[in-house]
């Protein structure tokens, strides 16, 4: 099985590194595509106004000046083009990518690039605490975690134009109480957070924050899951067209 490697966090991530050490246990064709630097809220977007360059690092190792879109897309249609990937990982990212996260995510938005081109395409997150954040934060779980998670997805049936997230709790990996399969789910923005703070030359900036989780019926959702100390699974799909509003739509046209 070919794997093909990628993040939005950069080349020289150590998220990136914990998902090699776990995709070697899968396979031993494994080859990497990442962004030069962290793109992280990259989101789905395309390098388009300039050109991008790839760099060859080591023995099926490579960066591109650009987003985690363009990283899987020069890997699937230039580096592997004559032998495409059989399945693409993505991450292991730094922090959370729960509920509406995966709208902005670099992370998820590599994955939905592989799941446009027909490849089966997982994205993996390692949530941290407020306690531990930065280059300090520990993957203990993902480590721990991602091969046993891996092995079950691996060989079920894939539609088209889907795509798995995981996400991995902030805890020490023998705190995790198993894996549950779980909705997407929504923060509610009206408690987004602004920080606002004065630079040294005394102009103005703003910080986002998060806003909080909402609780859901039944406590079924990603939020929910990595908070009660679960790996999330959550199956995604491109077709974003809202099914139940076709025909109302349709007779507002007649």
């Amino acid at each position: 099985m070919r794997i093909l490697l990628t993040n939005d966090d950069g080349v020289n991530a150590t998220g990136l590194k914990v998902l090699e050490t776990i995709a070697r246990t899968l396979s031993d064709d494994i080859w990497i595509v990442a962004p030069a630097e962290e793109k992280s809220g990259a989101g789905h977007s395309l390098t388009l106004t300039q050109p991008v360059r790839l760099r060859r690092l080591g023995e099926r190792r490579f960066c591109v000046t650009g987003t985690p879109t363009d990283a899987v897309m020069m890997a699937v249609a230039h580096v592997l083009k004559d032998n495409p990937p059989d399945l693409i990982l993505s991450g292991v990212n730094r922090g959370a990518n729960l509920a509406e996260d995966v709208t902005y995510s670099g992370t998820v938005s590599a994955a939905m690039e592989g799941a446009l081109a027909g490849i089966p395409s997982i994205a993996l997150s390692q949530v941290h605490s407020r306690e531990a954040m930065g280059d300090a934060m520990p993957f203990d779980a993902a480590a721990a975690w991602g091969e046993r998670v891996l092995k079950r997805l691996i060989g079920a049936p894939w539609s088209p134009r889907t795509l798995v997230n995981i996400n991995f709790p902030a805890l020490p990996a023998d705190e995790v109480k198993g894996v549950k399969v779980v909705d997407q789910g929504l923060r509610d923005y009206g408690r987004l957070r602004i920080i606002k703070g004065t630079d040294p030359r005394g102009y103005d900036y703003y910080w986002f924050g998060l806003g909080e989780a909402v609780s859901t019926p039944g406590h079924h959702t990603d939020l929910e899951a990595v908070q009660d100390g679960f790996v999330s699974v959550t199956p995604l799909h491109l077709d974003m067209t809202h099914h139940a509003s076709l025909e109302p739509l349709r007779e507002r046209y007649r």
